[in-house]
């Protein structure tokens, strides 16, 4: 199985936090509470998306471009400059160019 986790490499945006913690409801049943920065308090708290199956494999997402951050942003409800800021290393481009 694998575990991949909000902010690394095969799960890159930090924002999928603020849905597994509604989901959860992780501040009422566990106590872990999110700063602005989506890190977690206390900070020795840990999250992931588990997936036990033999057949399971990490992978990484690349550079993405700016039609998938346009298209991304419209199905997140995010503006293009939120997802940029979150997602700023994996851009493929300069976002102020």
């Amino acid at each position: 199985g694998i575990r991949p986790a909000p902010g690394y490499p095969t799960q890159p945006d930090h924002t999928e936090k603020t849905l597994m913690w509604k989901l959860l409801a992780a501040a009422d049943t566990a106590g872990i509470t999110l700063t602005d920065s989506l890190a977690m308090l206390p900070a020795a708290s840990v999250s992931a998306l588990v997936f036990a199956n033999e057949c399971s494999s990490y992978f990484q997402v690349g550079k993405i471009c700016k039609d998938q951050v346009s298209d991304y942003a419209a199905r997140k409800g995010m503006t293009v400059d939120e997802v940029e800021k979150w997602m700023g290393p994996y851009l493929g481009y300069d976002p102020m160019a």
